[in-house]
This record gives C-alpha cells, sequence and structure tokens, in this order.
C-alpha cells in the first residue's frame, strides 16, 4: 500500500539546508495498522506531508495505493484519507451536513454524498449525532467525525496525525476500536503517528521508528520488545538478599539482578518459563520468597533504548 525508497526532504533556510528526512526505505502492506513513531523534531511530519501530497520530496519516490507520488499526485489523492490532528471538521456545521458537503466535494453526486454519508455515520457509530452542531460534541465524538470526513470517499489507505491527542482514556479506547474495526471489517490501511508509546503498543500490527530523518527500527511492537529489552522479575525475599543474588545471577538465562532492599529485580528473558525455575533455587536455599511480579517490557522501553533519550509529548517541530 505505501512503498518508499530513499524518500528525502532539505529547507533551505537563512542560516543553510536542514535535512529534515535523510531518505527512508519502508512499506506498508495492505491491512495493516502501521505506527510512525520519533522524538521531536524526527521527521515524522514531514514524511507524513510528503506521502500525503502536500509537500513535495526533495529526492526519492513512493508508490501509493498503486499511484506514483510524483506523476500522479491526484491520482494519490483519491487513494488516501488523512486526517490531521487539527481536524477537519467545520464548528458550526451538523455532523451528517459536513459528511455530504465532503462526498460533493470528491466529486459524488447529491444522493451519491447522502447514501455515503449515512453509511460512514453507521460505520464510526455517529447515528445520535448526525443532527448535532459539531462544536457541540466532545473530543472523541468530533475524532470520529474527523475520520469519518476523511472515510467519505472509501479510501484503500487512511493516514492519522495524532488520532487520540488530549483526548481522555475512555474516548482514547473509543477510537482504537474504530481505528481496529476500519481493518479487520473494511480492509482498510492504517498510517498513524502518535507520541503515545501505549497507543502504538495495542493498536499497531507493526512500527517504524524514525531519528534524525532516519528510520532506525521497524517490526511489530512484540518484536522490538524482544529484541531490545528484558522481562524483570521482582522478588522480595524473607531472609538474606545478597545470598539470593548471588544464586540467581549465577543462572545461566539471568542477565543481570539488583537489589533493593529485600526485593530483587531479576532481568531475563522469557520471564514465564524461567520463573519456576528460579523460584526452585531458592527453595533449595531455604530462602523464603514473600511476593513476586513480572514486569514485561514496553515500547517506551524499546524508544528510550533506540533513540537515546525520553519520548517527547510536543508537536514535531516547524520542519520535522
Amino acid at each position: 500500500m505505501i512503498q518508499a525508497k530513499a524518500l528525502a526532504k532539505t529547507f533551505h533556510t537563512k542560516q543553510g539546508p536542514v535535512q529534515a528526512v535523510a531518505g527512508v526505505d519502508f512499506t506498508v502492506n495492505a491491512g495493516e495498522i502501521v505506527g510512525f513513531l520519533g522524538p521531536n523534531g524526527a521527521g515524522k511530519t514531514t514524511t507524513m506531508r510528503m506521502l500525503t501530497t502536500l509537500l513535495p520530496p526533495s529526492s526519492g519516490t513512493a508508490v501509493i495505493a498503486g499511484c506514483d507520488l510524483l506523476h500522479e499526485p491526484a491520482k494519490v489523492r483519491t487513494h488516501i484519507g488523512y486526517v490531521s490532528q487539527a481536524g477537519g471538521a467545520k464548528p458550526s456545521s451538523p455532523v451528517r451536513r459536513d459528511l455530504v458537503l465532503q462526498g460533493r466535494l470528491y466529486g459524488m453526486s447529491r444522493p451519491e454524498a447522502e447514501a455515503r454519508a449515512d453509511e460512514v455515520i453507521a460505520q464510526l457509530g455517529l447515528g445520535d449525532l448526525a443532527s448535532r452542531v459539531i462544536r457541540t460534541l466532545s473530543g472523541g465524538q468530533r475524532r470520529r467525525v474527523d475520520m469519518a470526513l476523511g472515510l467519505v470517499h472509501e479510501p484503500k489507505l487512511l493516514f492519522l496525525d495524532e488520532p487520540t491527542a488530549n483526548l481522555d482514556p475512555e474516548s482514547r479506547n473509543g477510537v482504537w476500536d474504530h481505528i481496529r474495526r476500519l481493518r479487520d471489517e473494511q480492509g482498510t490501511t492504517v498510517f498513524l503517528t502518535t507520541h503515545y508509546l501505549d497507543e502504538a503498543d495495542n493498536l499497531c500490527d507493526r512500527v517504524l521508528i524514525i531519528d534524525k530523518g532516519r528510520i532506525i527500527a521497524e517490526d511489530s511492537p512484540r518484536s522490538l520488545k524482544a529484541a531490545i529489552s528484558h522481562d524483570t522479575i521482582e522478588i522480595e525475599v524473607d531472609g538474606d538478599a545478597a545470598r539470593a543474588t548471588d544464586l540467581l545471577a549465577a543462572h545461566s538465562d539471568v542477565h543481570d539482578v539488583s537489589v533493593d532492599g529485600v526485593v530483587l529485580s531479576v532481568s531475563c528473558r522469557d520471564a514465564e518459563r524461567l520463573l519456576a525455575d528460579l523460584l526452585r533455587v531458592l527453595e533449595s536455599a531455604r530462602i523464603r520468597v514473600g511476593s513476586l511480579r513480572v514486569v514485561k517490557p514496553t515500547l517506551d522501553d524499546v524508544f528510550m533504548t533506540m533513540t537515546d533519550r525520553r519520548p517527547q509529548r510536543d508537536a514535531d517541530a516547524v520542519h520535522a
């Protein structure tokens, strides 16, 4: 659905050239939800603007939904939907009227636009809101309307820029459910940017991590976490914590052991498989276990490892 090759963008400023995207190569397959992650200024927004025909690349190529980005931008636009972080709904318009207008702008006849508006309203659960003025809706409801506007012309590929920014947890979960249904029930491919790493972890089939204008990691969240980070088993012992530390650290499958008072943090692969073995080691040494828990790595751990910094909630820089 997306095939980008050496796609790059350089901005020319008074201070000299600024390379925002330094030649990215990646593929997005049909029916995937792919997250595009990166720190502030990494190049996410610039890349998405190029892919959606809003910004011409300085070099490189891309094929979007079977259309050449450089030579067929008008065709690209007929096959994609784009929902910006700010949204595109008109605050003073009723929901259905705005959707019908969107259909008309895509060349539909009025009957076609009205029929399609009703389909999208049903698809995104907006039936009770169809006659409501958009400015009276909650943040989560307005975000669904924004998505509906991006889907009126039945695009094969939907671009979402920060789809749940500033939403409460309940509204975020609702938007996640609708995005999953787009993939599962409609076969829509979704390419999204987000600064919520738990969102990418829960929602995306694959993630791309960009930093300093280059793709530095690409895989499923699960595979990235397995490759970059270890599981942690936290064990509270009743007895000699120093001796327990030495015993567990000697185990061949343990990466590292740290201790804080009577709580041991054991870094390892496949904690569930190893847990029983470690408990037997402590039991054999007559060291009692007060409590334990398994902590799995998160996409935050991967992000911090790959980019050597903490994730930021800021929007991208002007030319990012």
